[in-house]
């Protein structure tokens, strides 16, 4: 067998390059390319699909948390210096939203079993000064909201998602992110989705969209995002350039409607990697007693150290099997954090030590799940995976 890619986009697009060539020559001959037509109709039909009311596409997933924590400062619901937590857990975007909003990040340890924000942490982690929650739905598996919701509502905290790599995960297998609340109280008060070309739901190119049920909020998220302006020259905030293409959203429309059976396929794969790789060097993750709740965006398993997980990495190499890290690196470890001025991120105490983070950062390692994977593919890689020694 040929080697296997981590991800063959090409391949994932294939089948649909007619339906991506008909959007593309529809915008194109339309001669509206900003803010037009196929823009409104994508923000309302993934706002439907994800379980809001209003959507409002951006430039791209960084853009969308940026720019929805932005709005809820306009708002006065937050203001310069309120720290928000998020998990020690997650891609680097996550965190640089939060201080370009000028906001202050706050660590919190992730749950082994999830890799996702641990709620049990969260107490710790507050001070007077915490006015929010931003949890990451990581490797596509939806975070413990319904008891983030419950000790924000307590506390009375505003709960925000990075779903960038969420799309279309459900709890109680209905509505993506706020189905598990007992009151609008306790929904999250914005979700952002990245459509980076790799995601579950990809573009072609740099996209992304806030989701609220806040009318008010998706509004102003809209005028920061056309450079604070709602009506032209008319500048109400001090906004930036971050719009959604009018061909991004034709592309996003026309995929749209396969992303629920590409995500059950992402499912099936993890189900036999779970029931069929038995190596004792390896550990899997879990499934969630609700199988809705994670699109497996990434499939991640961890080794007993680090040393074990890069030689699993080579020997996979040779197997022809692509593999890759989310993450090597932990934000706090990061260069970009490694002096922060005075005030500028509280997720950086004097010699931070995170240790579960860091631990999952040296033993986390990731296996080809895509949808395009043949039977006969996934064979492969789980007989590689048990064949392993080290």
């Amino acid at each position: 067998m040929g080697k296997i890619a981590f991800l063959d986009l090409k391949q994932v697009n294939a089948p649909y390059m007619d339906s991506l060539k008909s959007a593309a020559s529809a915008v194109v001959e339309s001669g509206w390319y900003i803010r037009g037509s196929y823009v409104e109709r994508f923000e309302k039909e993934f706002a439907a699909y994800s379980g809001y009311a209003h959507g409002v596409g951006v430039g791209n997933g960084l853009d969308a948390l940026t720019l929805m924590l932005r709005a809820s400062i306009e708002l006065g619901r937050l203001a310069p210096g309120d720290e928000i937590l998020v998990p020690a857990n997650t891609y680097i975007a996550t965190v640089l939203a939060v201080n370009a909003a000028g906001l202050v990040p706050v660590l919190v340890e992730p749950d082994e079993k999830t890799f996702n924000i641990d709620p049990t942490k969260l107490e710790a982690a507050c001070s007077p000064k915490t006015r929010g929650i931003l949890a990451v739905n990581l490797y596509g598996r939806l975070a413990d909201m319904p008891a983030i919701w419950k000790f924000a509502e307590a506390r009375g905290l505003l709960v925000f998602e990075d779903a960038a790599q969420s799309h279309g995960a459900r709890f109680n297998s209905s509505a993506q992110s706020n189905a598990g609340a007992k009151s609008a109280a306790i929904k999250s008060a914005a979700v952002a989705y990245s459509f980076y070309p790799t995601k579950n739901l990809g573009a072609l190119g740099d996209a992304g969209m806030v989701v609220t049920d806040d009318e008010e909020l998706a509004r102003v998220v809209r005028m920061l995002g056309n450079y604070g302006s709602e009506k032209k020259y008319v500048n109400r905030y001090r906004g930036v350039n971050s719009r959604l293409d009018e061909i991004q959203a034709a592309f996003l429309l026309a995929k749209l409607p396969h992303l629920d059976a590409w995500n059950e396929r992402r499912r099936e794969i993890a189900a036999r990697y779970v029931r069929e790789v038995c190596n004792p060097l390896l550990r899997l993750p879990e499934i969630p007693a609700d199988p809705k709740e994670h699109v497996w965006h990434v499939f991640t398993l961890r080794t007993p150290d680090g040393k074990t997980r890069d030689a699993l990495q080579k020997y996979l190499e040779a197997r022809g099997v692509g593999t890759l890290i989310f993450y090597p690196i932990p934000p706090h470890r990061q260069q970009a954090y490694a002096a922060s001025p005075e005030g500028d991120c509280a997720l950086l105490p004097e010699n931070p030590k995170f240790p579960i983070a860091e631990s999952m950062a040296e033993t986390v390692i990731s296996i080809p799940v895509s949808q395009v994977l043949t039977d006969d593919e996934v064979s492969e890689i789980i007989g590689a995976l048990n064949e392993f020694v080290c």
